[in-house]
């Protein structure tokens, strides 16, 4: 998590953290799920926020799963490129989040 910058785009890791999990648990046909996903982050982002940051990561996700990402170690990185080649496991500090929620 140190590596990680403590603002990305104008996200926090945590919020960053925070919209993942929400993206898991909040159904994708539900028609509140952008205003839903913005209260599970922290009530800071609107739900036109998290809808663009959802874009963000779909299209991040296109280019890495086209083998077309260029990762530089070391060098900055614009926005929206964050180097994803470490696998992330569930942890206890996602558990606690979905306590926090009332979702497990």
């Amino acid at each position: 998590m140190d590596e990680f910058p403590k603002v990305l785009c104008g996200w926090s890791w945590e919020e960053n953290k925070l919209f993942e999990l929400a993206l898991a648990v909040v159904d994708e046909e539900d028609p509140d799920r952008w205003e839903m996903v913005a209260a599970m982050v922290g009530g800071k982002k609107s739900a036109e926020d998290v809808q663009k940051h959802y874009v963000i990561l779909l299209e991040d996700l296109q280019v890495i799963e086209s083998g077309k990402l260029d990762h530089k170690l070391g060098e900055a990185q614009p926005c929206g490129q964050v180097d994803c080649t470490q696998p992330r496991c569930w942890t206890d500090e996602d558990n606690s989040l979905l306590v926090q929620w009332n979702i497990n």
